[in-house]
């Protein structure tokens, strides 16, 4: 059985300085660093909390070691390009619940959530 590590970071959202001070705040794990480990077809939630009243507007990018961020899942529910079906998300209030039902090898990674005033929503 393979073992994946997925992490992500909390609260404010950085990467290689592309993202711009907002007044919104986006939480997604109690602490400053996660990282998890999982099994194989195991299913990751990932929940995403706005501090303002964003509506859908919460996406979700994978990175990965010397690669830019990867859109998998934009407002909320819509899939990027060529995400794998096993990547989902919904949206209750202002929580965004980002699901990996499967995980698979290669879904070791950095997962973030962020509104598209930060990383704009491109395909």
């Amino acid at each position: 059985i393979y073992t994946a590590l997925l992490q992500w970071h909390c609260p404010y959202l950085r990467y290689s300085g592309l993202l711009k001070t907002l007044s919104i705040v986006i939480t997604f794990c109690p602490k400053l660093l996660k990282i998890i480990s999982v099994q194989s077809h195991d299913t990751v939630k990932i929940l995403c909390r706005a501090s303002r009243d964003i509506g859908n507007d919460m996406n979700l990018y994978q990175l990965k070691p010397g690669q830019a961020p990867k859109l998998l899942v934009y407002y909320s529910n819509n899939r990027a390009s060529g995400t794998p079906d096993r990547f989902s998300g919904t949206l209750t209030g202002a929580l965004t619940t980002f699901t990996i039902s499967g995980v698979q090898l290669e879904d070791e990674a950095e997962y973030h959530c962020a509104h598209s005033e930060e990383f704009p929503v491109t395909q």
